[in-house]
């Protein structure tokens, strides 16, 4: 639902009662994540997708059925490679889909205020979980991460069992990934989907080259909040870099010391500077982000290196550095850099080595039981 926020609530807003599908578990070649979600109105206007194309016409009318009945369904899509086919999942894959009526007012499926507000928060840029129990007693019932203990009791829940969702759906918008839960409450098996939204992970590059205006156009495109850092005024202007969120006149190393960083961070070090990378790099190889990277010519490489370690950097702190920055693509231009920087970043988060698809075997689409709620 939170991938579709403001499109729900302009709906929501305008008096229609949608009928909301959101995948629920994804097995084999199926192409979107855990979390997404598309909705049919009443009027039987589409918004979101849940497959590329693949099911969305079998996804459509268990939704009709939905807004017809008002009983929320879990319904399943593929399993065998002729049955996925058969679906419309032409990937070969499997998903799982939970679909069930929201609405506002004092009309059946009406939303809890509190989940509004989760709707809002992702609108606007902020954080934003959800809890929504797809199986089991209570089957569609939706909790707002601001939701109280005994809010959730009145779904039919005991104490124990919302206060476990609870704290799930709080550590959950805490780190930013959605997921699935199976818990017991009274003997009986519950199944909880939880689909969170974060603020969107920081890309920063220090260095106001032409290679960092391409990086930041491309981090931008990829949905990273973009930082371009450079002590020289007269290079670090918004002008050069359009597509940055902020452009910051400061020196490299104190301005990572003082900005906020999380385990999602990207640091991209494009400077070609011994006097702003050495105390730069010392500074962000200590920190707990996801990426640490540094352009360099393998000599440059090997004299920072040498640097680093003599200022106390140990083994483990400078096997996170990847220098030379990026994947070899074969490109050259600052575009095409800005591609191979950004490949070896997913890379690194998805801990794929960079084959070509054609020279593997097994499904192309790898899923785990908890998937990113925001692309990194």
């Amino acid at each position: 639902m939170l991938d579709i926020a403001a499109a729900l609530l302009d709906s929501l807003g305008a008096g229609r009662r949608l009928a909301v599908a959101t995948v629920t578990t994804v097995d084999g070649s199926a192409p979107r994540a855990l979390g997404t979600s598309m909705a049919v109105d009443d009027r039987g206007r589409v918004l979101g997708s849940i497959s590329g194309g693949c099911v969305e016409g079998a996804v459509y009318q268990a939704a009709e059925g939905v807004l017809e009945t008002g009983d929320a369904v879990l319904a399943e899509f593929g399993f065998t490679e002729g049955d996925a086919f058969a679906a419309g999942l032409s990937c070969g894959g499997r998903i799982e889909v939970f679909v069930h009526e929201i609405a506002t007012g004092a009309v059946r499926g009406a939303l809890d205020d509190r989940v509004v507000r989760e709707l809002e928060a992702t609108r606007d840029g902020r954080p934003a979980g959800i809890a929504i129990i797809v199986a089991g007693r209570a089957a569609g019932t939706m909790i707002a991460a601001t939701a109280f203990a005994t809010d959730v009791e009145r779904a039919g829940l005991d104490l124990l069992t919302a206060r476990r969702i609870l704290h799930e759906l709080t550590a959950r918008v805490s780190s930013g990934l959605s997921g699935t839960l199976d818990i017991e409450c009274d003997g009986e098996p519950l199944r909880v989907l939880f689909v969170v939204a974060a603020t969107a992970p920081r890309m920063i590059i220090f260095g106001a080259v032409d290679f960092s205006a391409a990086l930041a156009n491309a981090s931008s495109l990829l949905g990273y909040h973009v930082t371009v850092c450079d002590a020289r005024p007269l290079f670090a202007t918004p002008q050069r870099f359009p597509s940055a969120d902020e452009v910051v006149v400061a020196w490299p190393s104190d301005y990572l010391r003082s900005t906020a960083i999380d385990s999602r961070t990207v640091i991209c070090v494009l400077t070609h500077d011994e006097k702003f990378d050495i105390p730069l790099l010392d500074a962000a190889l200590r920190l707990p982000v996801a990426f640490v990277g540094a352009m360099a010519s393998r000599l440059t490489h090997e004299r920072r290196l040498k640097a680093l370690e003599e200022g106390g950097l140990g083994a483990v702190e400078l096997d996170r550095l990847h220098s030379p920055i990026g994947l070899d693509l074969g490109g050259s231009t600052p575009q095409e850099t800005a591609i191979s920087i950004l490949a070896e970043v997913i890379a690194s988060r998805t801990g794929s080595g960079g084959e070509p698809l054609r020279s593997q075997t097994g499904p192309i689409h790898r899923t785990t039981s908890v998937r990113a709620a925001r692309p990194l």
